[in-house]
């Protein structure tokens, strides 16, 4: 079966995360760049990255890649990419994005209408017409220049894959879900032990972290752009990707993770959520302010994404926040924080150094994902299977 370079996109700073999935997944990496990780996989792999992955924003099948200094080397190199192997005669096709990063070429929608003209230019002499219908499948088209390298990718997810299809419901300012499981993922959590989120806004967190304690994969229930590529992917290898996950799900997993937050009816939304994503009975979520957060058990982790002031008034109440949760952590017998925040001064006023201190791109905002780390329960407390 032909092999393809798949492009998975993901927050900046956690590429390390992503390349652990993929290898997982049991697929090659060939490159990790800032935001990116590339790997080797046929038909079989668009299908399984799209289905499985939970911490990729999308897949991406690479049609190649060049350099480009001039408007006239871009229209002439995208021209000479084999686009007929790819995009049949009716085929629906539009540059839905582009990028340019330190490269000569920097204007957008220019790069998206040359790069769209060429397409057109090559499918018309290989298809022998002047025009096209564009009455068949979709085939959207992303390009990212760096340094005048110019790569050129068919989108096979569609809808950005933090779109699980679960959250009809938002909080305020909500972080994504594939954020939120890569969060998860860099922490040492395992099913069997507690999470406790205090800030759970719309659930994204505990939504997340039942969904891989129960093995359920993120775009289970979701469609992707490429199921109507049917020159390039059989139905069949969707059907069996989706058979492979759905034998994988394991809904009789205990769980201890519970989502508090001061607002009932963010709570209510939460739940909600929590049903459709299938997980509402691994979950207890409560209206609860933090200050009144405590927990009997030992060795649980809190894992949450607190206010950061975005607005005036906001930020005059942050310090308060932030003491008052360094003082509900210290009551927390062995436990470990992880908190991901934009505030300059969260350390500050938690009233403790973080023992790590990760800087993780947030769209364009800057966060820091602050990890208190407690101690490690005794091994005759941990379950085998745990894998600590």
């Amino acid at each position: 079966m032909k092999t393809y370079e798949l492009i998975a996109p993901c927050h900046f700073g956690l590429e390390s995360v992503l390349k652990k999935e993929i290898i997982d997944l049991g697929y090659e990496i060939s490159q990790v760049e800032d935001g990116r990780v590339t790997f080797i996989g046929d038909a079989e792999a668009v299908c399984r990255a799209n289905i499985g992955l939970r911490t990729a924003e999308r897949v991406l099948l690479k049609v190649g890649s060049f350099r480009a200094f001039t408007f006239e080397e871009l229209f002439d190199e995208t021209k000479k990419l084999p686009w007929e192997e790819y995009i049949p005669v009716n085929g629906k096709f539009w540059v839905t994005k582009a990028t340019s990063i330190k490269s000569k070429l920097f204007s957008p929608s220019d790069i998206q209408s040359l790069v769209k003209k060429a397409i057109v230019e090559r499918l018309k002499a290989t298809y022998h017409i002047n025009w096209f219908g564009e009455s068949g499948a979709a085939y959207p088209i992303r390009v990212f220049l760096m340094k005048d390298v110019v790569t050129v990718t068919l989108d096979t997810s569609g809808d950005s894959l933090h779109k699980r299809g679960y959250r009809k419901l938002a909080s305020k300012a909500p972080i994504t879900e594939t954020l939120a499981a890569s969060l998860i993922l860099l922490t040492p959590w395992k099913k069997d032990r507690i999470l406790v989120d205090p800030f759970c806004g719309c659930g994204t967190f505990p939504i997340e972290a039942a969904l891989m304690a129960a093995h359920i994969a993120p775009g289970l229930n979701r469609t992707f752009c490429a199921e109507e590529w049917e020159n390039l992917i059989q139905k069949q290898e969707w059907t069996s990707a989706r058979e492979e996950a759905r034998e994988a799900v394991d809904l009789t997993v205990e769980t201890d993770i519970q989502g508090y937050d001061i607002d009932g009816e963010i709570i209510k939304a939460a739940r909600e959520n929590a049903q459709l994503a299938g997980v509402d009975h691994l979950i207890h979520f409560q209206q609860r302010d933090v200050a009144s957060l405590s927990h009997p058990k030992k060795y649980g982790f809190l894992i949450t994404n607190p206010p950061y002031g975005e607005r005036m008034e906001e930020k005059e109440s942050l310090p308060g926040l932030y003491r008052t949760i360094g003082e509900r952590i210290s009551l927390l017998d062995s436990w470990s924080a992880y908190i991901i925040t934009a505030y300059g001064d969260a350390e500050k006023y938690i009233g403790k150094k973080a023992d790590k201190n990760r800087k993780i791109y947030n769209g364009m905002m800057k966060t820091y994902f602050y990890q208190f780390l407690g101690p490690k329960p005794p091994r005759r407390n941990r379950p085998a299977e745990s894998g600590e």
